[in-house]
């Protein structure tokens, strides 16, 4: 009997230790999800100009808060100083410096408002509402906030191309939603808009607007849980009599029997084709809200999964799985469920065994961000390179910064260029290689946008065009990336002409100095008055949102004889650590906003100064490499919405931390090679396609030991301060021994 009471006691013990064991299994697991790292209020703040609304991976929609102040800080829409929403839109901008989108905005509301009176501003909308930051909520694919002024709690979140709310009011209050297509924030104008009720579950009706955008046309449908018991429409000052309302302010309020259930729930879908493919776009079946939320949250966990990191400070991994989740909200998915979508001049066509992708952000992402997606998202850069070629159809040259399709000319370049050579040295298949070559060839040998004094001179001249300086150095490196395609495909002579032309930065290199300068049409006279801290923001100038101290250093593709033409490394890292260390005042009356996130000079908070920091890994001086871009990840990204020091720009300001937190930085992305920095991980492991990974080790890494005193490569000693994606593709693993002291030797000749 004592032995039986014993083993009973024994067993019981036994299946508890066991079923602790398995809880706390689970627990572990449960704490190890990556998505729980990810805080979508990183960049709502400050210059970042993020949007924390819900949306998966490349998604079509993001839906997201709209505060409805049309300012620079408010360019996605939402910015987190604000208090007051009216309403929750479908399409944001990413982190850009320019607002436009927010359609199709949705607003619960509990009382009857006149949507008769034109709004001038939001303080004249009827629907608007306060909210506390204590009452929202943000995590991967979905977004929550109460509205104080109508007791509203709302909901969201989507799937790839259909977006679902779920509003819950107070019991026994009015059930309503305001639907307007007229308001508008920032750089967008509406021009014209249609609602219809369908039937009483169902709307529908397109909103066609100007702006950053020139021609974006947006058609929805919307499906409700609940009939439809009455409904205003109101199209310019008027009501409307029946169910459908044209007009360029088009606006409803629709009323809902409140039942028994004090939920609404609603679907929506876009197409920028037709309001039949946005019913094609639209899910079928049941309002699954939780189910939805949680397949989008596991999109997440899968995109996040391609880099998974070791360390002990929870921060680090909140700021580096919040850049990786700001590095796939853009470009976003464009062509409808039936790979339809409408271009710039109105042509319907369909991509054909690819989706396309829209946002492109060219002048920032092809700097790390589109190198990023080589790695994590492969099948994603065919894909925007397909995207570019279908633009290219129509217009006969590559593009600049398309926004729903439309060329917006934004930014400097052709760096479309960049990201097709570096796609197709990497071995990235999916798009036609010859098409591509002949679309960058006609693209940097036509005569728009400085090309044709380019041509003729060899350089632009300052008295020919603004921003020559930058304009000129770009083309530059464009060049050099033609000729690395051209030789690939086995064209030696258009080799040799490109390769020539991307030596105009030697045209503006002034040697008593060590600025790039604008120089006059007689090659001979420098534009006078010189300061190298004067800014005038886009006109009138010789660098593109910046100066001369940040600008001067745009030659990635020959950084060695960059330094030549400054006399040697010695001067050459002389003035890089002058560009760190000098005063951080900018000089001129209309100082470019995007001058932020200095130290010294540098301005991180804006692209061009992205490279920088690298360079000293072709002087001979990697430790400094080590120790700058070390300082940048230290202060210029934190876990707050103030987390980012300058415009997010659809990626780019994220994936320079994602490479430089893991050790590496494609400083010039179309050689395939990447350059060695400072990890900040214990352990960095990025999954490769095909089944294989490549670790990247730092052994005794902290916060003072920064410098690698030596690295090994599949165990074999490693010397060198660059490593080819082909060598990441293979597999393996890059460990390093960290010491708080550089090692001088290590990496140099």
């Amino acid at each position: 009997m004592y032995f039986m009471r014993y083993f009973a006691l024994f067993f019981f013990l036994a299946v508890y230790m066991v079923g602790c064991k398995e809880r706390a299994f689970d627990k572990s697991t449960e704490q190890e999800l990556l998505t729980q790292y990810i805080d979508p209020f990183i960049g709502t703040g400050g210059h970042g100009h993020t949007y924390p609304g819900a949306t998966v991976p490349f998604g079509m929609l993001q839906v997201s808060p709209v505060n409805g102040i049309s300012d620079w800080d408010w360019c996605s829409g939402y910015h987190y100083s604000d208090s007051v929403a009216v309403g929750f839109s479908h399409l944001s901008l990413s982190g850009t410096g320019i607002g436009d989108l927010a359609d199709i905005i949705f607003m619960p509301i509990n009382r009857k408002v006149d949507l008769l009176p034109m709004p001038k501003s939001r303080d004249s909308l009827s629907y608007r509402s306060s909210y506390s930051h204590k009452n929202e909520e943000a995590i991967p694919g979905y977004y929550q906030v109460y509205l104080e002024d109508h007791d509203v709690n709302v909901e969201l979140t989507t799937s790839l191309r259909t977006a679902y709310h779920k509003y819950t009011f107070k019991a026994d209050d009015e059930q309503s939603v305001v639907v307007d297509l007229g308001f508008a924030i920032n750089w967008d104008k509406a021009v014209g808009a249609s609602l219809q009720i369908e039937d009483p579950y169902t709307i529908s009706g397109y909103r066609f607007s100007t702006g950053w955008a020139k021609n974006q046309k947006v058609f929805f449908t919307a499906k409700f849980s609940k009939p439809i018991t009455e409904y205003d429409i109101v199209s310019d000052k008027k009501s409307v009599e029946g169910d459908l309302g044209q007009g360029v302010r088009t606006a409803a309020q629709l009323f809902f029997e409140a039942g028994d259930a004090d939920e609404l729930l609603v679907k929506v879908a876009l197409s920028s084709v037709s309001i039949a493919n946005a019913k094609e776009n639209l899910e079928e079946g049941a309002f699954d809200f939780e189910g939805t939320k949680k397949k989008a949250n596991d999109s997440w966990e899968d995109a996040l999964s391609k880099i998974k990191v070791e360390t002990t400070a929870d921060s680090l991994k909140t700021i580096f799985y919040t850049a990786m989740y700001h590095t796939q909200v853009a470009p976003v998915t464009y062509s409808d469920k039936n790979g339809q979508f409408r271009k710039e001049n109105d042509s319907i066509v369909s991509a054909e065994n690819f989706t396309a992708y829209s946002t492109l952000s060219l002048w920032d992402t092809f700097r790390a961000e589109q190198p990023l997606l080589t790695l994590i998202a492969p099948e994603k850069v065919s894909d925007i390179i397909n995207s570019m070629l279908a633009y290219y159809e129509t217009k006969h040259i590559l593009p600049v910064w398309t926004l729903y399709a439309n060329e917006t000319n934004t930014m400097t370049g052709y760096h479309s260029i960049p990201v097709i050579v570096e796609a197709y040295l990497k071995g990235i298949t999916g798009f036609d290689a010859e098409k591509a070559y002949e679309a960058m060839k006609v693209t940097m040998m036509q005569d728009e946008r400085g090309l044709a004094p380019y041509k003729k001179y060899g350089y632009i001249p300052y008295d020919e065009l603004d921003e020559s300086v930058t304009i000129t150095l770009e083309f530059a490196y464009d060049d050099w990336c033609v000729a690395q395609m051209a030789k690939a495909l086995g064209q030696e002579e258009d080799y040799r002409f490109f390769m020539d032309r991307s030596k105009a930065y030697e045209h503006l290199f002034d040697g008593d100095t060590g600025f790039m300068r604008g120089k006059s049409k007689d090659g001979k006279t420098w534009n006078e008055p010189f300061d190298p801290k004067y800014s005038n923001h886009r006109e009138h100038t010789d660098y593109t949102e910046g100066n001369a101290w940040q600008h001067s250093w745009f030659v990635p593709h020959a950084v060695e004889d960059l330094a030549q033409l400054h006399g040697g490394n010695d001067v050459f890292t002389q003035r890089l650590e002058q560009l760190f260390t000098e005063s951080s005042e900018i000089t001129g009356s209309n100082v470019s906003a995007d001058i932020s996130g200095l130290i010294g000079q540098y301005a991180h908070g804006n692209e061009p100064s992205h490279h920088i920091a690298y360079m000293f890994n072709h002087a001979d001086k990697p430790w400094r490499t080590q120790y700058w871009s070390r300082y940048i990840l230290d202060t210029q990204y934190n876990t707050s919405p103030n987390g980012l020091s300058g415009n997010e720009d659809c990626g780019q300001m994220s994936a320079w931390y994602v490479f430089s937190a893991i050790g590496l930085y494609p400083m010039n992305p179309s050689s395939t090679y990447y350059e060695i920095g400072s990890p900040i991980f214990e352990r960095s492991t990025i999954e490769i396609p095909g089944g294989k990974t490549f670790t990247v080790e730092a052994e005794n890494v902290s916060d003072t030991n920064i410098y690698i005193q030596s690295a090994a490569l599949n165990g074999e000693p490693f010397n060198t301060t660059s490593i080819s994606h082909q060598t990441l593709l293979d597999g393996g693993v890059l460990h390093f021994v960290m010491g708080d002291t550089p090692n001088k030797e290590w990496g140099t000749d």
